[in-house]
């Protein structure tokens, strides 16, 4: 069977919109992801008696359940107690609750490895906990976590395929679609490898370019 060029032409106006569903959830989902590490690093990092432990049941819940599940929660079981949300809202719920507890696992181990010394040391000349955490702990436990949070950026965007269960159009959504309607399957598959080949490859390659100019202190120099 001859692999149909022009018909692999005519759909790729809708991969394109595709790819910037991909984008706009991974992004998204990355940034809101990001947010709630930081959140429950500092927790983590000043010990808040209350709240710490249920940081520890929400990385453990988050990280030992899988994604499609979580997703599946929100978009199927959340709407029988009358609560109604979007796939797209959906999509992004459930990969930032996933995100979130990944990254802050990786903050946390960020901010384990700041000598204790500099800590004391901010402390005693009288730096609050916000400071303390702004101009001492967080810069290092960044600098320190870099290939772990690309790494996990990178992964966070790849599993934007998962967000297709629930009728959310990215790449594998539309993928589907087209082999569905006209079972040109070996013409889709070709389309979605080679765009995420595109996608994914040069933006871990921007990633881990970015990684060592931070590390070495190359940016803003």
């Amino acid at each position: 069977m001859a692999f149909d060029v022009e018909f692999v032409v005519s759909t790729l106006p809708a991969f394109v919109s595709a790819v910037g569903v991909t984008l706009q959830v991974g992004f998204i989902a990355i940034g809101t992801s990001l947010c709630v590490a930081l959140i429950n690093a500092a927790i983590t990092a000043f010990g808040v008696p209350i709240l710490r432990p249920l940081v520890r049941v929400y990385v453990e819940l988050a990280r030992n359940t899988p994604l499609l599940i979580q997703l599946f929660f929100i978009y199927f079981a959340l709407p029988t107690l009358g609560i109604r949300i979007s796939g797209f809202a959906s999509a992004i719920i459930a990969m930032t609750f996933m995100g979130g507890a990944y990254l802050t696992e990786i903050l946390r181990a960020g901010i384990d490895a700041v000598p204790k010394s500099q800590i004391e040391s901010g402390l005693s000349i009288g730096l609050s906990r916000w400071q303390l955490l702004r101009h001492v702990i967080l810069p290092q436990a960044g600098i320190l976590s870099l290939p772990a949070l690309f790494a996990n950026f990178i992964f966070l965007l790849k599993e934007t395929t998962v967000v297709s269960a629930v009728a959310v159009p990215e790449i594998l959504y539309t993928t589907k679609s087209y082999i569905a309607l006209y079972y040109k399957t070996y013409e889709m598959l070709a389309v979605m490898t080679g765009l995420c080949v595109l996608l994914f490859v040069p933006l871990s390659l921007l990633l881990r370019l970015i990684e060592r100019r931070l590390q070495h202190g190359q940016f803003g120099s």
